[in-house]
């Protein structure tokens, strides 16, 4: 008998921020949280402008319209 390796995709579900980190929650339960430095579109947004997110690819990104920012949950694996 053989198996297959079954490749899951993380997909976010939820984004919320510290004062210096972004935090997003994926659908597999786990989370991520990565400095805000990585990211000086968001560090230097306001609160509102950090708040207008919105999922794109059902999830396999975030899309911030104000700053014209776009990250994607593979980048966020792979610094954190």
């Amino acid at each position: 008998m053989s198996t297959l390796p079954v490749k899951v995709e993380a997909l976010a579900t939820d984004v919320s921020f510290t004062e210096d980190c972004l935090r997003v929650a994926l659908a597999d339960g786990r989370e991520i949280i990565v400095g805000l430095e990585w990211f000086h579109r968001l560090r230097d947004a306001n609160d509102n402008e950090r708040k207008d997110w919105r999922l794109i690819g059902s999830g396999i990104g975030i899309h911030w319209e104000k700053i014209d920012e776009d990250i994607s949950v593979s980048t966020l694996l792979a610094i954190s």
